[in-house]
This record gives C-alpha cells, structure tokens and sequence, in this order.
C-alpha cells in the first residue's frame, strides 16, 4: 500500500466512522442545542484530543496493553462506565426551569458565563469521555495499523492518520452545531431542553451499562 492510497482509504473510512450516530455526536449535539455552540466545540475539542491521544498512544505501543492485559482493559472500562452513568443520570436527573423563570434565568447564566466561564469544564467533558472509552483505544489500535505502510515511520504516521480523523470530527462537531442554530430558541426551551437532556442522558447511561457488560476486548 503506497502511502498516498493510505491516506485516501484511511479519511474516507475514517470519514463514515465519524459520521455514524454515537456517543460523541451525542454529546456534542445535545450541548449545541442546550448549551449553545461555544461549549460544544470545546466539547468537541476535548473529543478530538482524546482521539491524538489514543492515536499517540497506539502509534507508540502503548495502547497495546489493552490487548494484552485483562486487568488495564476492565479497569479503564469500569471506571468510563462510572463516568457515563454518572453524566447521563446527572443529565437525567437535571431541573428545569419554569418558562415564567427560563429567560430571566438563561440571561443570568448567560452573563455570569461570558465573564467568568473559560468553558474547560466543557472541554474536560469531551477529553474524558472519549479517554475513559477503552473501546477506542482498541479501536486504534487495530485499525489504525491496517493503513500503515511498511516503508514508513510507525509513529510519525500514525499521529497523521490520528490527526486526520481529529480534524474531520472537528468538521463534523462544526456541522452539528451549525446545524442547530436555525432552532436554538425553540430548543432550549424548558420543555424541549429537559426532553434532549433526558434523551442524552439516557444515551450515555446506556453506553456506560455496556461497558459494565461488555467483556470482550
């Protein structure tokens, strides 16, 4: 495989990954909607670094470790389970408030946000997420490998093809949030804003419990 024919093949599997509906497009679309688009390409951005992160660490070996030691694959799953769980009953759980007290609260919050927020809880959000996912990191490591050529350094381009799909989620995380706009008021609506929050919340409470049932590697 040359390694322009790498490349090709890997952005445009890479491409239809990022696209299927799952836990980070969940994410990231349910902050878009509620929480406005700032907080959701940080969301995004703390995503995308998780994925350099796993591409690094397949890239040098050492993600390889959850394919070979039991005890580093079930620890990493239990504890993003507890993570998911944690966040979607959160997410569930959440109070709205009554329409009367919506607006003057969105206001309040609005404000206290733009003075005082650096939006990194947010970006934490999205890094942890996909950093606890241990099925990521053995998404890495076995696929990644596959669209390596033998006549390159390992490492260097490993980063490249993690850095490619880093940048076509960012892309895709963009496209969502923009995708949003058009009905942002209707959206964060308290009815509408507790329903997304439920759904998510149950999204990510469903990924957790199958991390909690999900031996396999």
């Amino acid at each position: 495989m040359t390694i322009g024919h790498a490349l090709v093949a890997f952005t445009a599997a890479a491409g239809l990954l990022t696209i299927t509906p799952g836990l980070d497009t969940a994410l990231v679309l349910r902050t878009a909607a509620i929480e406005g688009s700032r907080r959701a390409m940080l969301a995004g951005a703390g995503i995308c670094l998780g994925c350099l992160t796993w591409g690094l660490a397949a890239s040098v070996g050492l993600g390889g470790l959850l394919g070979v030691s039991r005890f580093a694959y079930d620890a990493l799953r239990l504890l993003g389970a507890c993570y998911l769980i944690f966040l979607g009953a959160k997410l569930f759980c959440r109070d709205r408030p009554a329409l009367g007290e919506f607006d003057q609260s969105e206001s309040r919050q609005a404000t206290a946000a733009s003075s005082s927020d650096s939006g990194s809880r947010w970006f934490a959000r999205g890094l942890l997420t996909n950093i606890l996912n241990p099925k990521v990191g053995v998404f890495y490591v076995t696929f990644l490998p596959q669209f390596v050529p033998s006549d390159v350094n390992v490492t260097s381009f490993g980063m490249l093809l993690a850095g490619i799909h880093a940048t076509e989620g960012i892309l895709w995380f963009a496209a969502l949030t923009l995708a949003t706009r058009p009905l942002s008021s209707w959206l964060r609506r308290p009815r509408v804003a507790k329903t997304l929050d439920r759904a998510t919340g149950v999204v990510l409470v469903g990924f957790g419990l199958e991390l909690v049932f999900d031996s396999r590697r």
